[in-house]
């Protein structure tokens, strides 16, 4: 089976030999993936709606890899009991989205020792709350597909040493890891920014003033931090 790029990358960063739960299943594409090419032992596969989970079955039995992959409905992490997984691949869905599910699940939390993130919009949130929640970010990645860029985040329990607020909007460790898509990814942060300038600047009111002082106090820190690249 061939990965897009996002779903390539979210593989490879799964550790070897573990159980996995796949959140958000769709298609089973990716515990497929991982069984096929020896990447996780078992694999849930979890779904909130019975059609996607009618799919993933589908391949599933298309693949014969009853034995390996498992299928439940449930929302989040909700249908995993403690220490049943090793790691959980939470990818595809909003930040906030994510945020409400490891919040429902902070005792299977306990017992995962790795999280996959991809969160497709609030990433900075999602980084604020593990900071807050005392995870820490090991690994992060970009995949671009199309015109559009993902952020991959590989997650641990531990304490997460934030040095500025910049570094929720763009992970350290896409800047320690040099990634190839890095200054695209901070042209386009630029450009959010620069737009938000344009449409608030005219505007006198006290709020409109205060996203002015931000967005300026943005690109600024955004600027030093591709300067250093």
């Amino acid at each position: 089976m061939k990965l897009t790029p996002r779903l390539k990358i979210i593989a490879d960063l799964v550790p070897k030999g573990n159980v996995v739960a796949d959140i958000g299943t769709d298609h089973a594409y990716l515990p497929v993936y991982l069984i096929k090419n020896n990447i996780a032992n078992k694999v849930i596969a979890i779904d909130i709606n019975a059609g996607p989970l009618d799919n993933a079955k589908k391949n599933i039995k298309r693949y014969n890899l009853q034995n390996n992959i498992e299928t439940r409905i449930g929302s989040g992490l909700q249908p995993i009991r403690p220490n049943e997984i090793d790691a959980a691949i939470i990818a595809g869905m909003g930040g906030l989205l994510v945020i409400d599910i490891l919040e429902q699940s902070k005792d299977v939390l306990e017992t995962i020792d790795t999280l996959i993130l991809q969160p497709m919009v609030a990433q900075d949130e999602v980084r604020k709350w593990l900071h807050k929640n005392n995870f820490k970010i090991d690994n992060e990645k970009l995949a671009k597909e199309g015109n559009k860029l993902y952020e991959i985040m590989v997650v641990s329990k531990g304490e997460m040493y934030i040095q500025d607020s910049i570094y929720y909007e763009i992970g350290i460790k896409l800047i320690d890891n040099k990634d190839p898509y890095l200054c695209q990814f901070i042209d386009e942060k630029l450009k959010k920014y620069y737009d938000i300038l344009k449409n608030v600047e005219e505007q006198k009111t006290l709020k409109a003033k205060e996203k002015l002082l931000e967005c300026q106090t943005k690109i600024k820190k955004l600027k030093e931090v591709k300067e250093c690249l």
